[in-house]
């Protein structure tokens, strides 16, 4: 697993922790971080996707839900929304972060936490959301 990867999977258990606890996600990151053991990179990119998501959870919401139109948030499992909710704020809060390694890694992580299902679920919204945030990059 690369480092990337790893902290996205960092990033993911911290959306998940909020939405099942019901914490806020700087809360759910307070909690976990002193455990994760992660580099000076790996720090600054789970807690960019955190500041995203605390400060714009809406914004990616929103962006889940045009995707996503027939299946409201409440709907989806609490594994794909959020893996789909830190992967939106990655796209939103870091430009610099390819588009493609952002999708690729976070099917991947949605197949290993989630359903049979998951990743082709994450990859069908995640694609819509990507062609609305980064045309350019697709």
């Amino acid at each position: 697993m690369t480092a990337r990867r790893r902290a996205r999977e960092v990033a993911f258990r911290v959306a998940y922790q909020a939405d099942v606890a019901g914490d806020g996600y700087a809360e759910a990151w307070k909690t976990r971080r002193e455990t994760e053991h992660l580099t000076a990179d790996q720090l600054e990119l789970v807690e960019d996707i955190v500041r995203v998501l605390e400060a714009r959870g809406g914004e990616v919401d929103e962006a889940l839900r045009g995707a996503a139109e027939h299946w409201p948030l409440a709907r989806m499992s609490a594994t794909d929304r959020s893996v789909l909710r830190s992967a939106v704020a990655e796209l939103i809060g870091r430009p610099g972060s390819p588009c493609r390694v952002v999708l690729d890694e976070a099917i991947e992580i949605a197949r290993r936490y989630g359903s049979e299902d998951s990743g082709r679920f994450v990859n069908g919204v995640l694609d819509r959301v990507a062609h609305a945030l980064r045309p350019a990059e697709l």
